[in-house]
């Protein structure tokens, strides 16, 4: 398919324009006009265009690009090597972020309450980012934290921290992936029982033990994998191209 075309999909499946981002999203950084082979991830690292580039990949779509607000502009250093990259092997790279968490079927938040059963029924936060909603059983009250660290934990391979009790009852659930414990008293206020995200500051630990809100960080990585893993099978069965989600490993 021409990159236009897939740029124009994008565009109009995502819905960029609707959101005040960090970040441009769409097309970043121009390679080859025909697209026949995508390589999806979390975030355009080295490592990430490294595989791309093995793969005999034209186009890497992520969730995390580059030309973040904010951000020294000068290409230098690692800048110079990751855009050398991509435009010695004129390599197509497109970036949806606040797009990529707040989708309502392929967004990182919507794909991780599907992968574990839980129901949502509301949104909050800035731009309705953030997701509310209950564990997905009908005898709700039966939850416990401890059931969701173990779901959670089964998920995504790797221990959640928490902050709460774990024998806590659980009938309200908010969630947002990445880097949302800002959200935290947002959540608090509408009262759920424990609120999941990516990542945890101090203040986060101090908010939890006062509420008697249950915190729950489960990695940033580790929770925006499904959006572009989503992405991935989506544009296979909609277009004639190969497309694959790559995984670089990531502690944080």
């Amino acid at each position: 398919m021409k990159r236009e075309d897939l740029v124009n999909y994008l565009d109009g499946l995502l819905q960029p324009a609707k959101f005040r981002d960090y970040c441009p999203n769409g097309l970043q950084v121009e390679g080859r006009n025909e697209v026949s082979h995508i390589v999806t991830g979390v975030t355009a690292s080295q490592a990430l265009l490294d595989a791309a580039v093995n793969r005999g990949a034209d186009t890497v779509l992520v969730h995390h690009g580059y030309f973040w607000k904010g951000e020294d502009g000068r290409v230098t250093g690692i800048r110079k090597a990751r855009l050398k990259t991509l435009l010695a092997h004129d390599v197509n790279l497109l970036a949806y972020h606040l797009p990529l968490d707040a989708h309502p079927e392929m967004g990182n938040n919507a794909q991780l309450a599907a992968q574990l059963g839980w129901v949502a029924d509301g949104r909050f936060g800035e731009q309705d980012i953030a997701w509310i909603g209950h564990p997905g059983t009908l005898d709700c009250g039966s939850w416990r934290v401890s059931d969701l660290v173990a779901q959670l934990k089964n998920l995504l391979g790797r221990d959640p921290m928490l902050i709460g009790d774990p024998e806590q009852r659980v009938s309200r659930v908010a969630w947002c992936s990445g880097g949302a414990q800002g959200y935290f008293e947002q959540a608090i206020a509408l009262g759920v029982d424990v609120y999941v995200s990516g990542e945890i500051s101090e203040q986060t630990v101090h908010l939890a033990r006062e509420s008697g809100v249950a915190y729950l960080a489960c990695g940033h990585h580790a929770t925006e994998r499904f959006g572009a893993q989503a992405l991935a099978k989506h544009l296979a069965a909609q277009f004639d191209v190969r497309c694959e989600f790559v995984d670089i490993d990531n502690p944080v």
